[in-house]
Order: structure tokens, then C-alpha cells, then sequence
């Protein structure tokens, strides 16, 4: 199963994947409960990396676009 540090080492694409793979087994039935539960416990996890992924993602995406806002600003006022 995975653990807290997978995070770090897990990348984006290769979590999304296994994350597809992992629901793909859940909704094809055919696993016993113990299984079924350990599948979804594993997507818990990769769907945990994914979010790490996207809000860091999100976070450079918003300071890149508020710097260069910050920048256009100091432009209009020098100028």
C-alpha cells in the first residue's frame, strides 16, 4: 500500500494511471470484499497524490500569473 512519502516519489501520470487501472477493477466486479476494499484504499491514495499534484499545479500557475501581473503594474506606473 502506499505511504505518506509516495507522494514525492509517485508522479503525476504515473498515479492518474493506476488510479484508472484501480477503479477500471472495481467497476469490472469479480474481487472478493477484502480486495475490493484494498482497491479502494489504494485509489484513496493515488487520488491523494493526484490532488498533491494539481494543487501544486495550481499554486505556480497562480504566483506565476500574480507576478506577472505585478510586473505589468510597475510597467504602467514607470511608464
Amino acid at each position: 500500500m502506499a505511504t505518506g512519502t509516495e507522494q514525492g516519489t509517485l508522479g503525476y501520470e504515473q498515479a492518474r494511471d493506476e488510479l484508472i487501472e484501480v477503479v477500471r477493477r472495481l467497476e469490472a466486479g469479480g474481487t472478493t470484499l477484502e480486495e475490493s476494499l484494498a482497491l479502494w484504499e489504494r485509489g484513496e491514495e493515488l487520488a491523494k497524490v493526484c490532488r498533491h499534484w494539481l494543487e501544486g499545479a495550481r499554486a505556480r500557475l497562480d504566483a506565476s500569473l500574480a507576478a506577472e501581473r505585478a510586473e505589468e503594474e510597475a510597467e504602467g506606473e514607470a511608464g
